[in-house]
Formats: C-alpha cells, sequence, structure tokens
C-alpha cells in the first residue's frame, strides 16, 4: 500500500491494516496469546503477542495525548516524556508494562477502541490540517498518525502472520472448527 497522501487515503490505509491485524489475532491460540515467543522491539529482547498489541496501544495512546495536548495550548514532548526517538525500545516496554495483567479480551478491546479513536480524530481533521504543514520535525500530522497505526499495524500483522507460520503457535481452537 502506498503512503497516504491526504485524508482519505490515511482512513483507507488504518481501516484496511487494522482489519488485516485483527484476522491475525484472530488466528492466536489464547494459550499463545501471553508467549514471550516474538522478536522484541529492543534489541535481543523478546516479547509475546499481548506485548505487542500493548505497543500498538500505546503508540496510538500517545498520538490521542499529543493532539490533546495540543488542543488545550500545551506543549508537546515527541515522543514521551522522559523519552527521547532513540529510547524507542525503551518506550515499547514501558508499553508492555502499561497493559500487563489485562487478558487477551481486553487488550484486544482497548485497541480497538484506540484505534476508532485514531478514526475519529483524522475524521474530524482536514486534509490541510493532516498534510498542509510539517507537524513534529519534518513530518505532516497525517504522517505521523499513519507512522503509529496503519504502519505498526501491517508491521504487527506480518509479524504474527510469520509467527504463526513458523508454528510457534498453535492455531486457535476457532480455526480448527472447534466451538461452532
Amino acid at each position: 500500500m502506498a503512503v497516504p497522501q491526504n485524508k482519505d487515503e490515511l482512513l483507507t490505509a488504518m481501516r484496511v491494516s487494522y482489519a488485516a491485524l485483527s484476522k491475525a489475532l484472530d488466528r492466536v491460540a489464547g494459550e499463545n496469546f501471553f508467549e514471550p515467543s516474538l522478536e522484541g522491539h529492543a534489541k535481543g529482547s523478546r516479547m509475546s503477542v499481548a506485548d505487542l498489541v500493548s505497543y500498538l496501544i500505546g503508540w496510538n495512546a500517545l498520538v490521542l495525548k499529543w493532539h490533546e495536548r495540543e488542543a488545550a495550548g500545551l506543549a508537546i514532548d515527541f515522543p514521551e516524556a522522559g523519552y527521547r526517538w532513540n529510547q524507542l525500545g525503551l518506550l515499547a516496554g514501558k508499553f508492555y508494562l502499561d497493559y500487563r495483567g489485562l487478558s487477551a479480551a481486553q487488550l484486544r478491546a482497548l485497541l480497538e477502541d484506540r484505534h476508532q479513536a485514531l478514526i475519529r480524530l483524522v475524521e474530524s481533521l482536514s486534509d490541510d490540517d493532516l498534510y498542509g504543514a510539517s507537524w513534529c520535525g519534518k513530518w505532516t500530522r497525517g504522517r505521523m498518525i499513519q507512522f503509529n497505526s496503519a504502519s505498526p499495524y501491517r508491521n504487527a500483522r506480518g509479524r504474527i502472520a510469520a509467527w504463526l507460520r513458523r508454528g510457534l503457535a498453535p492455531i486457535s481452537a476457532q480455526e480448527k472448527g472447534e466451538g461452532e
């Protein structure tokens, strides 16, 4: 999928990549959701699917926070207070901890909620708001939203699909045809 250049393309990218991610998550057996068998965001680390979902929730929440702070006339501390852009592995670890203790269903529901909040945010903005000027360094607001929604959704879907193909997780009961 090409890099979105306008509001409609951004919304399409967000919706399409999220739908694909959701289908991939549906294939993860419950018992494997919390198994740290994926390559982590920090070099040499391992993470679970739950950690990956927490990472996505964390970035979606940050984008929303940036916009809430801006709307309130407050400074935005990119990427997050206490973190620099060269500390994204540490920030990923923070996200894992922020949502630790939630069930798979709770994490999925929270991800859906944050995704829908981002969709509403983008819908509330014009093409000019999204792509008319730099917003964070050289990046436009639309590109920053894409960097923290559509792109990582697509990356996460790919990670999960590859993980399932390698047999690191058995297929879910739903895929086996059980419980129908």
